[in-house]
This record gives structure tokens, C-alpha cells and sequence, in this order.
């Protein structure tokens, strides 16, 4: 059985740029650390918005413009990639069901022990995408690392983590 983190959106406008926080970057140095100590395979996902996001629902509702394809806040945070080898998944929206189909795939090829999900933001795109790999795998067991990740608001991080317990979704490091 292989195990799995997903590194959820560590990109510059999560960190320090457009919707950045304090929180997010505090977290930076623990994400490298988890990376490098993991034992298995590295997915990370990019949240992925074309030139037009204001006129897309998300964009309505969250009028900030961020992560659009190519620019440097779509980037993710450089030196995390190069730590070893990985995967991105781009992707449109807050949960990827690329990501679960890739999953699904590779629990076929080889059963998956573990997935655990690090990044940004908690109570956004690490909620939505903890969810939705417990959609997909629903007996492979969801972990989520509270230090390395960061939501919105402290608040809402917490809220989350609550939210991903009441799923059956195991929280370390709280």
C-alpha cells in the first residue's frame, strides 16, 4: 500500500499575494518539512482561473482576481515543487475531480493506505477536496495536517477542521 499527500494550492496569491494571509505564510517552512519527510507519492493542485474570473460565479461571489493561468500568482510557491518529484493537477474550482479520478486510478493500480491533505485554504479548497476524495475512495482513510495549514480567517480554519472531523476525516497536529 503506497500513501499520498496532496498539497492543496500553495500558490503565491494564497500565500503573500492577492488573497494572501499572515496564517499562510506561517505555514511555508512546515509544508517544505512535510514534503521532504513524507513517505510516498506528491500531488499538489493549482487553482487555476482564466483572464475573464470576475464574470465566472466563483468571481461574482468572490471579486478578488487571483490565480489566473500563467501569471506569478498562479505559480506555485517556488522551491516546493523541486523537493521531489510531484504531480499538478490544475484545476477550476475549489474541489478537483481530476484529482478524485486520478485517485480512483491509482487505488485501483496499487490500494492506497492513506491520503493526507496539507495547504490553502482550510476552509476553502482543503475542506472541498477532503470531501470530495471521501466521495470518491470512501474507505481510504482522510487525514489533514492542522500545522500545515491555513484558512482564511483563524476562525474558519478551526470551523473547518471541526467540519472535516464530523466527516470522518482525521485531523493531526491540531
Amino acid at each position: 500500500m503506497k500513501n499520498i499527500l496532496i498539497v492543496v494550492d500553495m500558490q503565491n496569491d494564497f500565500i503573500d499575494g492577492a488573497l494572501g494571509t499572515a496564517e499562510a505564510v506561517a505555514i511555508v517552512d512546515a509544508v517544505k518539512n512535510k514534503i521532504r519527510a513524507f513517505e510516498g507519492e506528491v500531488i499538489f493542485t493549482r487553482d487555476t482561473h482564466p483572464e475573464e474570473y470576475l464574470e465566472t460565479q466563483e468571481g461574482k461571489n468572490l471579486p478578488v482576481v487571483h490565480c489566473v493561468a500563467g501569471s506569478e500568482g498562479w505559480q506555485i510557491r517556488a522551491g516546493l515543487t523541486e523537493i521531489r518529484p510531484c504531480t499538478v493537477i490544475d484545476k477550476p474550482t475549489f474541489g478537483s475531480a481530476e484529482l478524485g479520478a486520478v485517485l480512483v486510478r491509482k487505488n485501483t493500480e496499487d490500494a492506497i493506505g492513506e491520503i493526507t491533505l496539507i495547504g490553502l485554504c482550510t476552509d476553502i479548497c482543503v475542506i472541498s477536496n477532503a470531501l470530495l476524495i471521501k466521495a470518491f475512495l470512501p474507505e481510504v482513510p482522510v487525514c489533514v495536517d492542522a500545522a500545515c495549514c491555513a484558512g482564511v480567517t483563524p476562525e474558519s480554519h478551526r470551523n473547518a477542521l471541526a467540519a472535516m472531523k464530523m466527516c470522518q476525516i482525521r485531523i493531526e497536529n491540531e
